[in-house]
């Protein structure tokens, strides 16, 4: 499995990252910074193309949490007229909540992938034994960023950003606030208001310990995440316009 793992996953997208580097190196505002910003952002699109529909899913589901509560609060004493009632609201809206573990099956050992690389493989040393033929290894990689941050030390300020960004990505993304008859808060939302909070602080703690690379990969991803979230909840709102005019 680990064989399998380090050729068809880690192997590739080292390469793309250290082809990457070679082909901007003569593009003088580009540092390491900017390529593992852009780095990052390809492999999300590439992520995104193929699990466009899962993201989606994952979008709808959120936004019919309102209509699922009230199902859950009507049934809850009756397991399997709860089950047959939340599985004819997904055929009525079309959602299949399992492609949700499609999105995570594809996305997980790519974002592990993506770790490795910024972080055990180090930006200062080139692994010229796992490059493929096409791929060179370029004459010197710099560790700098916007000529400030070097990626290969700890740096509060990136590991600051990391933490903000992944604050207003979990808020984006969280359910909305759900209580139950009593007016109290449902388990599930105080679980997400307690993520809001915890998730943030350990990215913020682990990052102001790495290599700052490490932050500005998931600050990218965060924004990216962001943007996504954004682009699908647009394109929804086009599709209801549509449908009542």
């Amino acid at each position: 499995m680990s064989y399998l793992y380090t050729t068809l996953v880690y192997n590739p997208l080292y390469n793309g990252f250290i082809l990457l580097i070679d082909a901007l190196r003569f593009v003088p505002w580009v540092d390491a910074g900017v390529v593992v910003i852009l780095f990052t952002i390809i492999v999300r699109l590439i992520l995104f193309s193929l699990s466009k529909k899962a993201a989606r899913t994952q979008v709808v589901m959120r936004q019919a949490e309102p209509e699922l509560a009230i199902i859950k609060e009507k049934y809850k004493d009756d397991k399997q007229a709860l089950a047959t009632h939340t599985m004819a609201f997904y055929k009525e809206k079309k959602i299949n909540p399992f492609s949700m573990f499609f999105l995570l099956l594809i996305q997980l050992p790519i974002l592990i992938a993506l770790y490795r690389i910024f972080y055990t493989s180090g930006l200062s040393t080139v692994h010229a034994d796992i490059l493929y033929s096409f791929v060179h290894v370029p004459p010197a990689i710099g560790t700098s960023f916007l000529g400030i941050f070097d990626l290969t030390k700890k740096s509060i300020v990136l590991a600051v950003c990391a933490g903000a960004s992944q604050f207003f990505q979990i808020n984006m993304s969280a359910p909305k606030v759900k209580r139950d008859s009593e007016g109290k808060l449902s388990q599930e939302s105080m679980m997400h208001g307690m993520m809001k909070f915890t998730m943030p602080v350990m990215i913020l703690l682990i990052a102001s310990n790495i290599a700052s690379a490490l932050a500005i990969y998931w600050t990218t991803s965060n924004l990216f995440m962001i943007g996504q979230e954004i682009y699908i909840r647009k394109q929804i709102a086009k599709e209801k316009a549509r449908i009542v005019k």
